[in-house]
């Protein structure tokens, strides 16, 4: 038997998300980290709404929205001159907005929440080497007093960043390439008068219409508290990576305060000083994708798997989303006896999502965000992680062309307005499907027979070994006696203009928050048969 059911290499955010998500479900875990403590940079710090949804489900966004500022939009200059300002607006239907919160306050929330569980941070515990067969991954560690553990693992599941051991130890090739620039990085505060919750984008151009300089201020909590990136100056310049990665933070040349002041006096659209520096580093960045996401019982996740530039805050989110999508699929099948093809899932949906992002990022570096020809209201959306879609799964069902509304494989939208007859208060779809399970809803109106629910609930419960929460979502006229069925109604059709509900269609909702299947009218077979894919 193995020591643990997964070992997560790699205790940042994407790490941190895969082993909360394994422990709230009940899954053996340990996760391992060569540093000695939490590094205290604002690194990434970007939240998308979706990634404020994730945390929603997973319990966290209360602390996460107590603690984040709101980012409300990005202003642009070109040569001292205004040129753009884009307001991050969303539809009132998507229930977060854009935030920023510094890295090490993300990881303070997921370490926070873990302990809750009873799992801990293991520092200065590095990942030496490993091999699996078909039974159990055999991890060596080296521990903090300098010895070596041998750990037998179910999983293994590397998070372990751009220089990942796990990804290298699997033989992985990432291809891809280094920008020439060289970045730096400052977490420090300025006396501008500019609007709080904006961006700050300062470009100056040559004769050519090229930019030769680059300011680029990110909104953290605080007072006129910024994390700010520019071009390095050639004093800085670092001579790349040993690995030949050429990606992340180079922690041997720190960028001082009169560096940062330089680029200000250059680029600042306002007159302003810099002070209070917490923290500073050069940079680079490369964009790289691994072939694979899985490789037998040993997976990648985040930088471990993609890097790319951090044009638009994609990059720790999407880490994110790839830990909480392989999460509960391996909860599954630990914990429920579900098929193992179930894993292959993993690779089938978010490496795609990988290729898209780095080929998007790196487009938005060299060209602007506007270079995809999209409207603002599509940007936007697609930014804030809203579009990611997996409808080319092998988990999920067939699309039908003639239908509107979500489609299989598509996140699953919230809606407001539900009512339940012993709450006084209204409630959102994201209450009912918050839990660790699959959700089944079963749309229906006056003339459906309780009958024909229970029918489809039971099936689709025992195909799910039991983990699915199934409930009717009843028009405001409909009154089913007889029903058994937990109930809410769509009392203003919010569910109906959301979902395009037809009258007995089911839906059934997957554990990270995407539509896995709808059929109309609701069949018992038919749902059993979906989560049989799943199941096994």
């Amino acid at each position: 038997m193995a020591d643990v059911d997964v070992l997560v290499v790699g205790a940042g955010p994407v790490g941190l998300t895969a082993a909360l998500e394994l422990g709230r479900r009940g899954v053996r875990c340990r996760i391992v980290d060569r540093l000695a403590a939490a590094q205290p940079y604002a690194k990434a710090v970007g939240i998308q709404p979706r990634t404020l949804e994730i945390w929603d489900a997973m319990g966290l966004v209360r602390e996460a929205l107590d603690a984040a500022v709101p980012m409300r939009g990005q202003l642009m200059f070109v040569n001292g001159r205004q040129v753009a300002r884009v307001d991050l607006e969303l539809p009132a239907d998507i229930p977060y907005r854009f935030a920023a919160l510094p890295q090490y306050a993300t990881e303070r929330l997921l370490a926070d929440r873990l302990a809750g569980h009873g799992i801990g941070i293991e520092r200065e515990t590095e990942l030496l080497s490993f091999e699996q067969d078909a039974e159990e991954v055999r991890a060596l560690l080296r521990l903090p007093d300098g010895s070596e553990q041998q750990v037998r693992a179910g999983y293994l599941v590397g998070c372990d960043g751009a220089h990942s051991a796990v990804r290298k130890g699997l033989g992985l090739s990432f291809e891809g390439d280094a920008f020439p620039e060289q970045y730096m990085l400052g977490d420090v505060e300025v006396d501008w008068d500019l609007p709080p919750g904006f961006g700050i984008r300062s470009t100056h151009t040559d004769d050519r219409g090229a930019t030769d300089d680059l300011l680029v201020c990110i909104p953290l909590p605080g007072h006129c508290r910024y994390r700010v990136s520019m071009l390095v100056p050639p004093e800085l310049a670092t001579d790349g990576s040993p690995d030949g990665v050429a990606h992340g933070l180079d922690g041997h040349r720190a960028p001082e305060l009169h560096h940062i002041q330089a680029v200000l006096d250059r680029l600042s659209p306002r007159r302003t000083t810099a002070s209070t520096l917490r923290w500073a580093s050069v940079f680079r960045i490369s964009h790289r994708l691994v072939d694979r996401y899985r490789v037998g019982r040993a997976f990648v996740a985040g930088d471990a798997a993609h890097i790319h530039p951090p044009t638009g805050a994609q990059g720790m989110n999407t880490g994110i989303q790839d830990a909480y999508n392989l999460a509960w699929k391996l909860a599954l099948v630990i914990g429920a006896g579900a098929g193992p093809g179930l894993l292959d899932s993993y690779h089938a949906e978010r490496h795609p999502v990988g290729e898209e992002v780095v080929g998007r990022t790196v487009r938005h570096a060299r060209a602007g965000i506007d270079g995809d020809g999209d409207d603002l209201p599509t940007v936007l959306r697609r930014e804030a992680q809203l579009l990611v879609g997996y409808p080319d799964s092998p988990i999920v069902g067939p699309a039908d062309p003639t239908l509107v509304g979500p489609a299989p494989g598509d996140r699953a939208p919230d809606c407001a307005g539900l009512a339940r007859d012993l709450a006084t208060y209204p409630l959102r779809l994201f209450d009912l499907i918050r839990g660790p399970n699959h959700t089944l809803l079963l749309y229906a109106n006056q003339t459906t027979a309780p009958a024909e629910l229970h029918a489809c609930a039971a099936a689709a419960r025992e195909a799910a070994h039991g983990r699915l929460d199934a409930y009717a979502v009843l028009t405001p006229d409909a009154d089913l006696r007889g029903l058994l069925l937990p109930a809410v109604h769509d009392t203003a059709g919010a569910f109906r203009e959301a979902y395009a509900a037809r009258r007995d269609e089911a839906f059934l909702i997957r554990p990270d928050g995407y539509l896995g299947h709808r059929t109309q009218p609701a069949d018992p077979a038919a749902l059993a048969a979906h989560l049989y894919r799943t199941f096994g």
